[in-house]
C-alpha cells in the first residue's frame, strides 16, 4: 500500500516537473538562508517579526511593554494637537495599566499609572518653547472692514424651541 502511494506521489511530481511548474521558483539557485549557523529555537518568531516588520517589543511580557510605553509617553504626546488629546492618550494608557494591575501576569515589575497633569504640564511647556523658537511663519492679514452679522440673544441655544409669533 505504501509503495502504491509513493508511486502516485512520484507520478504527480514528475508531471509537475514536465509541465514546468517548478521553474522560476523564488530562491532558486540561491543558498538556503541560515545554513551553517547554529540552531536557534525561536528562528520562526524572529523571521516572522522581520518579514512583517513588527517591533521586537511584542515579545516582552505585559509589564515590561507597559514600562516601555510609559518611557515613550513624552515622545508620543509631543505632536498631539490639543490638551484633550494628550489627556485622552494618557487616560487610555492608564486604563491599560490599571487593567494589568487588577490581574497581573508575567514578572512582578513595578508599574504605576502616569500622572496626567504632569504630562500635560510638560506638553504645554514644550509646545510654548517650540512656538517661541519658531519664527512667525503666518502671513500678516488685515481684518475685514465689515462687522459680522449680529445673532439673536438666544440663537446659540440649540435645545431651545423658538415660538412662532
Amino acid at each position: 500500500m505504501t509503495e502504491a502511494w509513493e508511486a502516485a506521489v512520484e507520478a504527480q511530481i514528475q508531471g509537475a516537473v514536465q509541465r514546468g511548474e517548478f521553474d522560476d521558483l523564488p530562491g532558486m539557485g540561491k543558498p538556503i538562508p541560515g545554513r551553517g549557523t547554529p540552531y536557534d529555537e525561536s528562528w520562526w518568531i524572529k523571521s516572522f517579526l522581520e518579514r512583517e516588520a513588527l517591533p521586537s517589543d511584542l515579545l516582552l511580557p505585559t509589564p515590561l511593554q507597559l514600562r516601555r510605553r510609559i518611557e515613550q509617553v513624552p515622545a508620543e504626546v509631543r505632536d498631539l494637537p490639543t490638551e484633550q488629546s494628550v489627556r485622552d492618550f494618557v487616560g487610555q494608557l492608564n486604563a491599560q495599566i490599571v487593567a494589568w494591575l487588577r490581574n497581573p501576569e508575567g514578572p512582578r515589575v513595578a508599574v504605576r499609572p502616569v500622572n496626567v497633569d504632569e504630562v500635560v504640564r510638560h506638553w504645554r511647556a514644550e509646545r510654548s518653547a517650540r512656538e517661541r523658537s519658531a519664527p512667525a511663519a503666518r502671513p500678516h492679514t488685515t481684518a475685514p472692514a465689515v462687522a459680522p452679522a449680529r445673532r439673536s440673544r438666544w440663537g446659540w441655544l440649540p435645545w431651545r424651541r423658538r415660538r412662532a409669533h
